[in-house]
């Protein structure tokens, strides 16, 4: 007989969340936290969504997104998390770029980038520090019709070079382009640039075992393997979910699913406005990426040397088409030493490039197959630029695609950030279509990464305490 993994779950909560990326998790802790009767729904066997890992024979443990966030991470994980997990966020000082263009390292944060674009690039210092403060003032809400590629012309007119080095890495970060709205680059921009790169100590999997922990804590009762096939809606106020074979009910219902998928399939359009449904149609979904696992021998150290990110690219300039073509030229190479997953004896590299749903998506599998070895092969030459015997000291290589994200994590067409930027005013709409229905996630490129998805399932829950008290639909408080 099939393991039934809702055997534990009760009827009826006062909130069901739908999915656990960190966005879910932080909303579901918060939640619970506060006294609330919670249930969190995951479809995989795993929590953490793209926050993830998986293990392969002779003790291989691979993140699938780890390196690198804002110094606000720290603060958010500490208040809305536990010390524990707060005080493993250490910084990353070893940032490398190497391109026709420039080769270089830097601490990644204001003053160092001002001492490169100044020394190195010859940039007047007034110009900097106006791209600075322009970028430090931006908000959410701002006026959106200025480009990123317009707010580097405006500062640093025909400098292809500084575009390169203040753009490669946020575009790795959250799938930022030139075309988007100059908001979306520079609250991400400014954030890293308060103090630098961080990383989690331990890896994704002790990340996740610690917010486990946590959500039994604060009362959370947690499934996984439990793919919620509908929101039930009744009347423009939502009664609960249907998953598998159970109906339980809840008075608010937070999705952590792609908000497309939200909207289109697991609500339906005919719950909602027309204008509403003709606003989320143009929502662009963002763009997904390939990634290529690679593990050394047991006892082989790399180098130290090489850093801990390396933006490396054969390309001549800093072109979208070129970041996302399957003919790579860019890759983010992220080193992985002992020091960051410590009581281990090896080390790993992990190579991600952006890349397109459809050039993958209708492959036969035979040239699926064929691909992703040409892929492993590929980022091996271009690894073997910086560790020239990498091939002779890697016991373990393959390769992951967009349909690789979607298969595990359900994503629309594998998306790895979300939506664009016009998604945050859909997602934050929901309630106003229908009373008690929530999304929280990567929507809008300043609420992609492991700092704004945090950040919005704080958001959010607080939403949720407040629409419930509004409404007098909040019971006592669970003993």
């Amino acid at each position: 007989m099939p393991k039934d993994f809702l055997k534990h779950a009760k009827d009826e909560y006062d909130v069901i969340v739908i999915g656990s990326g960190l966005a879910g998790l932080t909303a579901a802790n918060m939640l619970g936290r506060g006294g609330l009767s919670v249930l969190l729904l995951e479809q995989h066997y795993k929590l953490g969504g793209m926050a993830t890992w998986f293990r392969r024979s002779g003790g291989h443990i691979f993140d699938v997104s780890l390196h690198g966030f804002p110094v606000g991470m720290i603060k958010s994980c500490r208040r809305y998390w536990n010390s524990e997990i707060a005080d493993s966020i250490v910084q990353l000082k070893g940032i490398r770029f190497d391109n026709p263009m420039f080769s270089l390292t830097t601490t990644f944060n204001r003053e160092d980038f001002t001492r490169l674009l100044t020394g190195q690039f010859n940039v007047p210092a007034e110009n900097i520090a106006a791209f600075f403060d322009a970028a430090r003032a931006m908000n959410f809400y701002d006026d959106q019709r200025t480009t990123t590629g317009e707010l580097f012309e405006k500062h640093f007119p025909g400098r292809e070079d500084v575009i390169r080095l203040l753009m490669e890495p946020i575009t790795y970060a959250n799938g930022s382009t030139l075309e988007d709205p100059a908001v979306s680059y520079g609250i991400v921009f400014s954030n890293f640039m308060s103090k630098g790169v961080y990383t989690f100590v331990g890896g994704t999997d002790r990340l996740i075992g610690l917010m486990t922990g946590e959500l039994e804590r604060s009362g959370v009762d947690v499934c996984i393997r439990s793919d919620v096939e509908k929101i039930i809606v009744q009347r423009g106020r939502v009664r609960g979910v249907q998953v598998g074979s159970r109906t339980i009910k809840a008075r608010a219902v937070v999705s952590n699913s792609n908000l497309v998928t939200t909207i289109f399939q697991l609500v339906g359009e005919e719950h909602f406005d027309r204008d509403f449904i003709d606003e989320a149609r143009a929502v662009r979904l963002n763009n997904s990426s390939c990634q290529v696992y690679m593990a050394f021998k047991p006892g082989v150290m790399i180098d130290e040397s090489q850093g801990d990110l390396l933006f490396s690219s054969t390309a001549p300039l800093f072109r979208t088409e070129a970041l996302l073509s399957r003919d790579i030229t860019s890759r983010t190479f992220s080193f992985y030493y002992p020091r960051t997953r410590p009581g281990t004896d090896r080390c790993m590299v992990v190579s991600s490039t952006n890349a397109r749903h459809e050039d993958w998506a209708d492959l036969p599998e035979e040239e699926y197959e064929a691909s992703k070895r040409d892929l492993v092969k590929t980022t091996l030459d271009a690894l073997e630029k910086y560790i020239p015997n990498a091939r002779e000291i890697i016991v373990h290589a393959e390769a992951s695609t967009p349909r690789t994200f979607q298969h595990y994590t359900r994503h629309a067409q594998g998306a790895s950030f979300g939506t664009k930027f016009e998604g945050l005013a859909v997602s934050r709409a929901l309630p106003q279509q229908i009373t008690g229905l929530l999304h929280a996630g990567s929507v809008g490129i300043i609420m992609s990464g492991w700092l704004g998805a945090i950040n919005y399932g704080v958001i959010v829950a607080n939403d949720v305490e407040s629409l419930l008290m509004k409404d007098e639909l909040c019971p006592a408080k669970k003993s």
